[in-house]
């Protein structure tokens, strides 16, 4: 027997197994964002894998915002014509799901044991009424602070700050040395990381309370007053002044290249390391964000894949083909080793191939499910609605480009922002 042949017949087991159906040729269209960059990258290698076990792959990028991937899905959805594969995450799933044409996946999941090895916070995601209908492809971390060895060295900052007020007194230390305390961006989205960082780091009830499940009380509290001023100072006093219009690059690169002290920004920057020919865990050390409770955190983003109801068993065996390949170890190992994030499944070993920064990731991730301190984030739009989490991301970013705005009022206007939406 040919080796060929070998494989063929072993591909076509596998796909009776996984689909029921013998003889059926597993085709997927996979509708994705990830159109540029080590995203791309990273994609490719499940369309490579997919490939390989003999399917017949096909994908539609969609470059830029979220948004334009939904335009793209409600487009075909009212034609007729859902995509097998959708590239959608936090509360997008539940409401897709809630329109009644998302694919069960729960007889595979129940044959390779998902619920058992996934991470417990993304099954209520992965599961919205109970059945599986997505497949988590990773988890990216939020609450990391990145520091440039060399920079710290020269501004006498000998190790990376646990908490705000470490933080705050290490950039005194580094604005005296003339250096950037804190690279930034201009983007919503990154103002919205920092100060979902912040506000967990200094008082995490709140943080579930205002941005997981949405409490307006919560968002007018003392606690998320402290958050803007805290924000307020590191805008202020510990960003430099030339932020307005800077893309992401510029600003890692500020860390990377030693004008900066310290970069927050969630673990995807560790492509951007590895590209300018450092090494995450020794040239550019990272830890957690600061928290002042002393435990170890995690806010918690996730890249996931939600299948859709078809007609045509060939793109339902090719559903059954790529649900499988995502929650592989394999995919799960190659994917994250090229995308800075850690697996889904929390038996990966992460000993060979990972930097040490994704290593401490996974621990600290183990840590936080016992210690019950992990979170979903509201900035990578893991927690509520668009509709309220695009509220909010609009006044913390108007609260970082007003400078005479004050923390009550910001607070206030979250609020409001919000119950406007309801």
């Amino acid at each position: 027997m040919t080796s060929k042949l070998k494989v063929a017949l072993a591909t076509g087991i596998t796909l009776a197994l996984l689909t029921g159906t013998a003889f059926a040729a597993p085709k997927v269209l996979m509708l994705h964002q990830w159109a540029s960059g080590s995203d791309a990258a990273a994609i490719a290698k499940l369309g490579d894998m997919f490939t390989a076990a003999g399917g017949e792959w096909q994908q539609t990028a969609i470059a830029g915002h979220t948004a334009n991937t939904l335009a793209k899905l409600r487009a075909d959805v009212l034609a007729g014509n859902a995509p097998a594969a959708v590239q959608l995450k936090g509360p997008e799933i539940a409401e897709w799901n809630a329109t009644g044409g998302t694919a069960n996946m729960d007889d595979l999941a129940a044959k390779e044991g998902w619920d058992k090895v996934v991470a417990p916070e993304l099954l209520p995601v992965m599961k919205p009424d109970g059945h599986w209908v997505a497949a988590p492809m990773n988890i990216h971390r939020i609450n990391w602070i990145w520091g440039n060895k060399a920079a710290m060295d020269a501004a006498g900052v000998t190790e990376l700050p646990k908490t705000w007020a470490e933080f705050n007194a290490a950039c005194d230390k580094a604005v005296a040395a003339g250096k950037i305390c804190l690279a930034h961006l201009s983007a919503d989205w990154s103002d919205a990381t920092v100060f979902e960082d912040v506000l967990y780091g200094q008082d995490i009830d709140t943080f579930k309370k205002a941005f997981v499940e949405g409490d307006v009380d919560a968002m007018r509290s003392d606690a998320m007053i402290k958050a803007f001023d805290q924000m307020r100072l590191m805008v202020s006093k510990y960003m430099d002044p030339a932020i307005a219009g800077r893309d992401y690059d510029t600003a890692s690169n500020l860390m990377v290249n030693g004008d900066a002290l310290f970069f927050i920004m969630g673990d995807w920057e560790v492509g951007t390391i590895k590209a300018a020919g450092k090494t995450p865990g020794v040239d550019i050390v990272c830890a957690q964000s600061p928290t002042d409770w002393g435990k170890p955190g995690f806010i918690l983003n996730s890249d996931s894949v939600v299948f859709f109801k078809q007609s045509d068993p060939d793109y339902q065996a090719g559903q059954q083909l790529l649900a499988h390949l995502i929650l592989s170890p394999d995919f799960q190992t190659i994917f994250n080793q090229a995308k800075g994030s850690i697996p889904a499944r929390l038996d990966v070993d992460l000993s060979n191939g990972f930097t040490a920064c994704q290593q401490q990731s996974q621990k600290d991730l183990e840590a936080s499910i016992a210690g019950g301190t992990l979170v979903r984030s509201m900035a990578h739009n893991m927690t509520v609605l668009q509709k309220y989490r695009g509220a909010m991301m609009d006044v913390i970013t108007e609260f970082v480009n007003t400078p005479d705005m004050s923390s009550k009022d910001a607070a206030n206007a979250m609020a409001d922002a919000v119950e406007a939406q309801m």
